[in-house]
């Protein structure tokens, strides 16, 4: 008697494991079915107008950071130029002023410099930001593509 109580105990054991092992499997496919379910409501909500539209945008401030630097260095330059016709009536003033220029024209070049890898950082930033990856009609199979329904599973 004892070893047919022993018998079903462990039978039922296996039952009860066999059970809540398909209650997880379940809950799996559910979680997936869900995130499936979110990412694709995500990409139909996309707004393919609005990301064009901030693009443009970006760029339009980019070409007017560029255009303004170009514009401070195109005074510098012509300040410079300024000076030098200046300093032609005196040789030590056109020593002095010569160094003066150097010291100014290396001071702007370090500004602009500044300035433009700060430009390259944000470009580079803003276009990490905007990157996307082809998904649809891509020849490599997604994961989410193979076929986990419950009756192939059972």
């Amino acid at each position: 008697m004892s070893t047919k109580g022993e018998e079903d105990r462990e039978r039922l054991k296996e039952e009860y494991k066999d059970h809540y092992r398909r209650i997880k499997e379940a809950k799996e496919r559910l979680r997936k079915a869900e995130q499936k379910g979110k990412i694709s409501q995500a990409v139909q909500n996309m707004n393919a107008d609005g990301l064009l539209e901030s693009v443009d945008e970006f760029l339009g401030k980019v070409r007017e950071k560029v255009t303004h630097v170009e514009a401070r260095l195109e005074v510098a330059m012509d300040s410079l130029e300024d000076e030098d016709t200046t300093a032609e009536s005196k040789i030590k003033k056109e020593e002095l002023d010569e160094e003066l220029k150097k010291q100014k024209a290396k001071q702007t070049l370090k500004q602009v410099k500044a300035e433009m890898g700060m430009l390259y950082n944000e470009i580079e930033k803003h276009a990490d930001e905007i990157r996307t990856e082809k998904t649809i009609g891509s020849k490599k199979p997604s994961p989410e593509s193979t076929d986990n329904s419950p009756d192939t599973k059972t």
